[in-house]
């Protein structure tokens, strides 16, 4: 017993250490062009495999905020040596809250339209975008796009959640590029 109390006395000081050493950043170090590759997982993956994605993300300042784009190239498909490729890109605007580290989309407001309700927020060196729907019988998803700042780009994390049910993961590694 005496054993796992040090255990977790290490484990606690592990976990806390790097928020002791993470600053808040502003949201303009963000901003730029970051290019890389994830990895998708869902529970067809046992099945199917895993699968790449190419990934392409630029975020800048707007008038009143900033701005999130992003291009999702997948290879997914057809046959291994010859896989269909579909293309998927989004932007989002925000601005600021009257929270200094929250932002809330400048036209997804509403999550009950195809392009639903849009957030975001800045915790140390991540910033967090969120995108909530809910269907006609009440059935939400969302989709958080987690992007961590390190060395020369960014940690990507992704997750879909259906109706409480997690669906979908992503996790790549993007460079700057400019």
């Amino acid at each position: 017993m005496k054993r796992f109390r040090h255990l977790f006395v290490v484990l606690a000081f592990c976990v806390a250490a790097p928020a002791w050493a993470i600053e808040d950043v502003p949201i303009d170090a963000f901003f730029g062009r970051y290019q890389g590759s994830g990895i998708a997982n869902s529970r067809d993956s046992l099945y199917f495999g895993i699968t790449m994605r190419d990934l392409d993300v630029t975020i800048g300042e707007t008038s009143d905020g900033f701005s999130v784009e992003w291009t999702t190239v997948l290879r997914q498909g057809g046959t291994p040596n010859n896989p269909e490729i579909r293309r998927r890109s989004s932007s989002i605007s925000f601005r600021p809250t009257d929270s200094p580290r929250r932002f809330d989309a400048v036209e997804r407001t509403d999550p009950y339209t195809e392009t639903g309700l849009s957030w975001a927020r800045l915790a140390g060196q991540t910033l967090t975008v969120n995108v909530l729907t809910i269907n006609e019988g009440g059935k939400y998803n969302l989709q958080s796009y987690v992007r961590t700042l390190g060395g020369n780009g960014m940690e990507l994390e992704f997750l879909r959640i259906k109706d409480g049910e997690p669906t979908r993961t992503v996790t790549g590694r993007l460079i700057r590029q400019d």
